[in-house]
């Protein structure tokens, strides 16, 4: 594809996943919000860490565990000092575990809502004909491409679908299917728009 324009995506999820755990307090299972602070229990050389959580409804507190009897000297200094001072890109980090989670409660409600940061890779908006989208997310997301692609884009999932199936929206490296998966660190969109009467808005709509 000639006159293509290259733009990278950094895109980061806004809501963490909330686990959904009976609450005795509310008497049935509720969402539970990660609050950003930890919990660091020291009992002599053992440490134990949580990251606390509370229910949505009334606030009672559930408590994920991060360390369970470490023993302290397997925990660098900078990452205990970390803990124990909420430090938040700790916090998000863990927040966004959904494997971790799963792993502790099972059922994890999940948000689909990012942010995206565009910046300009190569090619001249004027002149092109064709977009290079490369995208890289900073945590795992349960958004799907296409609604990532229609939202930014400013088009419908349907065209989409009509842009693959003419071959003139290609998917590396799932391919067929792609769009009704959820976006994936390293994926690359190549978008051929020279036949499409509205290509300068989608290319501007692009960002960067």
């Amino acid at each position: 594809m000639s006159g293509t324009l290259r733009i990278h995506w950094a895109i980061a999820p806004q809501t963490a996943p909330q686990p959904l755990i009976n609450c005795n307090r509310c008497g049935g299972v509720k969402a539970y919000r990660c609050s950003g602070k930890f919990r660091v229990n020291a009992n002599g050389k053992r440490i134990d860490v949580w990251l606390i959580y509370r229910c949505v409804d009334c606030d009672n507190s559930w408590n994920f565990g991060i360390f369970e009897r470490c023993n302290r000297r397997d925990i660098e200094p900078a990452l205990l000092q970390a803990l124990e001072s909420n430090d938040p890109g700790l916090a998000r980090r863990h927040a966004f575990d959904i494997v971790a989670l799963r792993n502790q409660v099972g059922g994890v409600e999940e948000f689909p809502d990012v942010a995206v940061q565009k910046r300009l890779l190569g090619g001249a908006r004027e002149t092109a004909l064709a977009l290079e989208l490369q995208l890289g997310l900073e945590m795992p997301t349960s958004l799907r491409l296409d609604r990532l692609l229609a939202s930014e884009l400013g088009i419908s999932r349907s065209r989409l679908q009509a842009l693959e199936e003419r071959r003139l929206l290609v998917v590396d490296p799932d391919g067929a299917k792609a769009l009704r998966k959820p976006a994936r660190q390293g994926m690359t969109i190549r978008i051929d728009l020279a036949s499409e009467p509205d290509h300068e808005a989608i290319i501007c709509a692009a960002g960067a």
